[in-house]
């Protein structure tokens, strides 16, 4: 499954809108970076591909709160309840009306304890939301561009964005009571993340062996900035690797009056994991294994089926020289059976004997297997097969008749009043 990441704009949208976006096609590796209108968007290029928003770090404010126990905050459990106890609970942290914001809930937030939640401009996600919407490219899941938790390097992070004119840093990973920091470009930035840096050892003393420098990651539109700035070298982060990045997390924005319904959420899920095991840098190795296993089985099944194929072979080979060997006048094989069986018939013709099959022996085992008293109107005959009109029998003495006539190689049953008997073998 292929995934489209878009970064939404700072403004809302409007006719003239572009969007940065990334392609990929196990979540891990670029396909494609551009820009380009809503209408103009390339589509996921995959079945069950999905389409990613990622909101800015500049448009998301982190706000730490605690619910009160017994409220359901799952999926699909997300209440106006709910929606009235944040509102009630942020209303004096945060400077719009809190009925204008969208609020998200952490990943696995329980009631009761501490948890993040993600706050931003309600109408501005939603228009955005629509315009994609109208242009045939409906979002499935919107992602922050910086969410708080750990970090790759287990500390403090900074990543300066934007451009020389407009640079800021984004600071992550400072503990878990600081969520996500957006800050200008100077030097303070880099002082802010220090402090959140332990660098004592067990009895306050300071560490020797601490190492102040923190992971620092740039654009390249201001790269150059960052380092001058920060006076450290930085890693260059495309806006593509941070898209990426941001679409593998576990966050998903749309939630409350934008979630999206149980059905797709599972399907959305499903082929995720589909895609990340199919293409995933980290599965390369299980998928190879999966490959070989398979190939060696195919082969494995082939040798049987050859080894199977060569024995029938041997056997019909057997039944043929079997025929030919008895039979010196039988020149061309067929089907060895039936032509062994009609040779026998022949034989039996000439010694003059009879054979199961024939009128004589159906017409005794009949007779025998009779009640007394049950003759028949008429009697009809063809090779291995008599029919005798005129009985009638109950459904006990059918069964009866039957088991007799099975000890002696014969078939019958009540067939339109009459009664059938064939000989074993007989089609």
């Amino acid at each position: 499954m292929s995934t489209l990441i878009l970064h939404l704009p700072t403004a809302r949208p409007g006719p003239a809108t572009e969007y940065s976006y990334t392609l990929t096609a196990d979540g891990h590796t670029a396909l494609r970076h551009a820009t380009a209108p809503a209408a103009l968007l390339p589509e996921p290029t995959r079945p069950g591909g999905e389409v990613v928003a990622v909101v800015p770090a500049r448009l998301l404010s982190w706000q730490r709160v605690q619910l009160p126990p017994g409220l359901p905050l799952g999926p699909g459990q997300q209440t106006p309840r709910l929606r009235s106890v944040l509102e009630g609970l942020l209303e004096d942290r945060v400077l719009d009306d809190a009925t204008q914001l969208h609020f998200a809930l952490q990943p696995d937030a329980q009631a009761g304890a501490p948890l993040w939640v993600a706050v931003c401009d309600r109408t501005w996600l939603r228009e955005n939301l629509q315009a994609l919407e109208a242009a045939g490219r409906r979002v499935s899941r919107v992602v922050p561009e910086f969410a708080p938790g750990p970090t790759a390097s287990g500390g403090p992070e900074l990543c300066a964005l934007g451009t020389p004119e407009e640079a800021y840093v984004v600071l992550t990973g400072q503990g878990p009571d600081l969520g996500v920091a957006v800050v200008p470009l100077t030097p303070v930035a880099l002082a802010l993340a220090q402090a959140g840096t332990p660098a004592a050892g067990p009895a306050g003393a300071a560490d020797p062996a601490a190492d102040d420098t923190l992971p620092v990651r740039a654009e390249p539109a201001v790269a150059a900035l960052a380092e001058r700035t920060l006076g450290q070298r930085i890693a260059l982060h495309t806006s593509s690797q941070r898209a990426l990045d941001a679409a593998r997390g576990d966050w998903d924005l749309a939630q409350f009056d934008l979630a999206s319904t149980g059905r797709t959420r599972a399907l959305r899920k499903a082929g995720s994991a589909v895609s990340t095991a199919l293409y995933a840098p980290q599965w390369r190795a299980a998928r190879w294994g999966a490959g070989l296993l398979v190939v060696a089985h195919l082969v494995g099944l082939n040798a049987l089926a050859w080894s199977e194929r060569k024995a029938l072979a041997a056997k019909q080979a057997g039944v043929r020289s079997t025929l030919t060997q008895t039979f010196p006048q039988v020149q061309v094989v067929v089907d060895a059976p039936v032509q062994m069986e009609r040779e026998l018939a022949l034989l039996r013709q000439a010694a003059g004997s009879v054979s199961a099959r024939d009128l004589e022996p159906l017409l005794a085992a009949a007779g025998a297997a009779l009640p007394d008293g049950q003759l028949p109107s008429a009697i009809e005959y063809t090779p291995g097969e008599l029919r005798l009109r005129g009985v009638a029998l109950s459904p006990d003495e059918e069964a009866t008749i039957a088991g007799r006539l099975q000890a002696a190689g014969y078939r019958a049953r009540m067939d339109d009043g009459s009664l059938l008997l064939r000989a074993e073998g007989t089609p």
